[in-house]
């Protein structure tokens, strides 16, 4: 059995960066990811893939809306080919995620694929998609898991209709439609993903303004932004019977 100064359950910016540390100060350090890549939800499927399309799409809009103005004239129609943006996106995740592995051995922190939990205080067996059971001891435990998108009590998510932002990154074609629950960062990100690419976007959010965890004065100007691109924003509770 492996003994550790410190492990870290996650690897995503909280647990990496940590392990990073605690490895720079001397400590033996391991971390565990249950998922095939390091990184977590921000580098495999938030911040990182949603700016990488954020950028392609941004590129779409600029080409149809603004290049005449500078003089700059395309003949034929410009298109917008998803599956490459999507394809793109997926390089720079690979190449963001394969440079957190190689920090993790620069660092030489081991790296344990596989699910954690708690034996004791000090020992943690990890369940690997093998099916295989590995312990190790650590010393001090720091606990990282992240986050997962909200579930509603009256929507199943069935991954094709009714999806999360996981899927959002991966669809097959512009939807037409396309409703948002939730005025927050990744919805708002990814809703203008897709707006910029043609889809009619409407935003339903609880609160009485969009981003409602951040400063009301960057709500106010992002308002403008969305409402300048053709989206809707709904302020309403979306429930099963209202």
């Amino acid at each position: 059995m492996s003994s550790f100064d410190v492990a870290v359950i996650g690897s995503g910016p909280g647990g990496y960066v940590a392990a990073i540390r605690c490895a720079q100060l001397g400590m033996k350090t391991a971390i565990i990811e249950k998922y095939n890549t390091l990184g977590g939800t921000c580098l495999n499927v938030g911040c990182i893939p949603s700016k990488a399309l954020l950028d392609s799409s941004h590129h779409f809009e600029h080409a149809t809306k603004h290049f005449e103005g500078h003089g700059i004239e395309i003949s034929g129609e410009v298109k917008a080919n998803l599956e490459k943006m999507i394809a793109r996106k997926q390089t720079v995740v690979d190449q963001t995620c394969d440079g957190v592995a190689y920090l993790m051995k620069k660092n030489k922190i081991e790296v344990f694929q596989g699910t954690g939990s708690f034996k004791d205080a000090t020992h943690i067996d990890i369940a690997t998609a093998e099916g295989e059971t590995v312990e190790i001891e650590a010393k001090n435990t720091i606990i990282a898991t992240g986050s997962k998108p909200s579930t509603l009590s009256f929507a199943e998510i069935d991954k094709t209709r009714i999806i999360t932002s996981t899927e959002a990154l991966k669809l097959k074609e512009i939807p037409k439609h396309l409703l948002i629950i939730g005025g927050g960062v990744i919805g708002l990100e990814l809703g203008q993903v897709y707006r910029r690419l043609g889809a009619q976007v409407s935003v339903v959010e609880y609160a009485d303004r969009i981003i409602p965890t951040m400063d009301a004065a960057l709500s106010k100007e992002l308002m403008k932004a969305m409402k300048k691109q053709g989206g809707k924003i709904l302020f309403a509770l979306l429930c099963k019977k209202c």
